[in-house]
C-alpha cells in the first residue's frame, strides 16, 4: 500500500517532464521556424570578389617583375617594367618629324610674310604702274598720229621737189620733222612696254603669294597627324611600366624576369581587396524576406568562430532555367518533357553581401561561407 502510494507522485512528476520537454520542443521548433522564415540563412554561399587581368599592352622583353605570386600589393606600386628603349626611340623620333615639320611651317609662314609685305608695297604702285601705262598707250597713239602725218606729208613733198613746186629746203624739214617724229613714237613705246613690265611685276608677286598659302595649307594639315604620332609613341613608352590600379592581391603568376612579354597574353590576374562579397544562394520562398540594404552575418569556412558584418548589396533576379522542368528552349517547337517529376525542388538565386570588415588574409575568392540575414 505505501509502495503504491509512493509510486503515483512519481508518476505525475515523469508525466509533468514528458509534458515539458514536448513543450520545449514546440517552442524551439517554432522558434527555429520563426528564424528560418525571418532571418533566412544558407550555407551554398560562397566568397567573392572582382579580379582583372594583367596583359602588356607593348611588346618587349620583361626586365624586372616586382611581384610575387599570392603577394599584396598596394595602389600604386610597381608590377613589371618593359624594356622601353624601342619606344623612347620611336618617341624621339616622333618628336623630331614633328619640330621639322613646325620648322617647314615657319619658312613658309616666313616667306608669306615677306611677300605680302612686299604686295602691299606693290600694291601701292599697282595703280600708278596701271596710270602710266595708260599714259604710255596714249602717248604712243598721240607720238604715231602725229609721225603718220608727218610721214604722209614728207611723201607729198618729195614728188613736187621734182617739178619745182616746193623747194628742197621745205623737204629736208619734212624729213627732218619725221625722223623726229620717228624716234619720238620708238621711245613712247619704249615707255609703254616699261609701264607693262611694271605691271606685270606687281601682279606676278600677288600670284606669288597666293601660291605660298596654298603651299603651307597642306603643312599645317600634316599637324595632327604628327601630334597623334608623339602622342602614341608616349603612350607606347609610358607603358612600358604597369603599375597597380587598386590595393589587390596577386594570382596565378605565369611568367618571370627575362621572358618576352607580347600585347594581349595575361601574365598573372589581380584580385580587388577594396570589396568582397558572400554570393549566397536562397530559396526563392525565402527571397520576400530579404531587400537590399539589410544586415547579414558572415562566416568563412577557414575560420567558422570568426563574425563578419555584412549588407545587401542586391538579390538576382535570373537563373539557367531546369531543362526537366521547363524542357530545352531551342528554335523551332517547345521541347516539353513528357515525364511528372512528384517532387519540384524551390529554385535558388544569388543574393550579394558586401562584406563591411573582411579580413584580407582570411578572404579568397571561391571560399566557402555562411550568410544569415538579419534584417533591418
Amino acid at each position: 500500500m505505501d509502495f503504491e502510494t509512493n509510486t503515483k507522485p512519481q508518476k505525475l512528476l515523469s508525466r509533468r517532464i514528458s509534458i515539458g520537454f514536448a513543450l520545449a520542443a514546440v517552442v524551439l521548433g517554432l522558434v527555429a521556424l520563426y528564424r528560418a522564415n525571418h532571418h533566412p540563412r544558407t550555407e551554398d554561399a560562397e566568397i567573392f570578389a572582382n579580379f582583372i587581368g594583367i596583359a602588356p599592352q607593348v611588346d618587349g622583353p620583361l626586365i624586372r617583375l616586382n611581384v610575387l605570386d599570392n603577394q599584396f600589393v598596394k595602389k600604386g606600386e610597381l608590377l613589371y617594367e618593359i624594356d622601353e628603349r624601342p619606344y623612347q626611340y620611336a618617341l624621339e623620333t616622333a618628336l623630331s618629324e614633328q619640330a621639322t615639320l613646325e620648322g617647314q611651317i615657319g619658312d613658309e609662314q616666313r616667306k608669306i610674310a615677306a611677300l605680302m609685305s612686299a604686295v602691299s608695297v606693290s600694291q601701292a604702285n599697282t595703280h600708278s604702274a596701271e596710270a602710266d601705262v595708260t599714259n604710255s598707250a596714249q602717248g604712243v597713239n598721240r607720238a604715231r598720229a602725229e609721225w603718220t602725218y608727218a610721214n604722209n606729208n614728207l611723201h607729198r613733198l618729195e614728188p613736187l621737189l621734182a617739178k619745182q613746186f616746193v623747194t628742197a629746203d621745205q623737204v629736208d624739214r619734212a624729213r627732218t620733222s619725221e625722223l623726229a617724229l620717228a624716234q619720238a613714237l620708238l621711245q613712247a613705246e619704249s615707255g609703254l612696254q616699261l609701264s607693262q613690265a611694271k605691271l606685270n611685276s606687281a601682279l606676278s608677286q600677288h600670284e606669288q603669294a597666293r601660291h605660298a598659302v596654298t603651299t603651307l595649307e597642306p603643312l599645317i594639315n600634316q599637324r595632327g597627324a604628327k601630334a597623334a604620332a608623339v602622342k602614341n609613341a608616349r603612350y607606347n613608352r609610358d607603358n612600358c611600366r604597369v603599375y597597380a590600379p587598386f590595393d589587390a592581391r596577386v594570382t596565378n603568376l605565369t611568367i618571370s624576369e627575362g621572358a618576352y612579354a607580347h600585347i594581349g597574353q595575361q601574365m598573372f590576374t589581380l584580385i580587388d581587396a577594396r570589396t568582397w562579397w558572400a554570393v549566397g544562394n536562397f530559396r526563392e520562398g525565402q527571397l520576400k524576406r530579404i531587400v537590399p540594404g539589410m544586415q547579414a552575418d558572415v562566416y568563412v569556412m577557414s575560420r567558422p568562430d570568426v563574425h563578419f558584418s555584412g549588407v545587401v548589396d542586391s538579390i538576382g533576379f535570373g537563373v539557367t532555367p531546369d531543362p526537366d522542368v521547363i524542357g530545352r528552349l531551342e528554335t523551332g517547337l517547345p521541347d516539353v518533357q513528357r515525364s511528372l517529376n512528384w517532387v519540384h525542388l524551390a529554385s535558388r538565386y544569388p543574393v550579394r553581401v558586401r562584406v563591411q570588415n573582411p579580413t584580407p588574409d582570411l578572404f579568397r575568392i571561391g571560399e566557402s561561407a555562411v550568410v544569415t540575414i538579419r534584417g533591418n
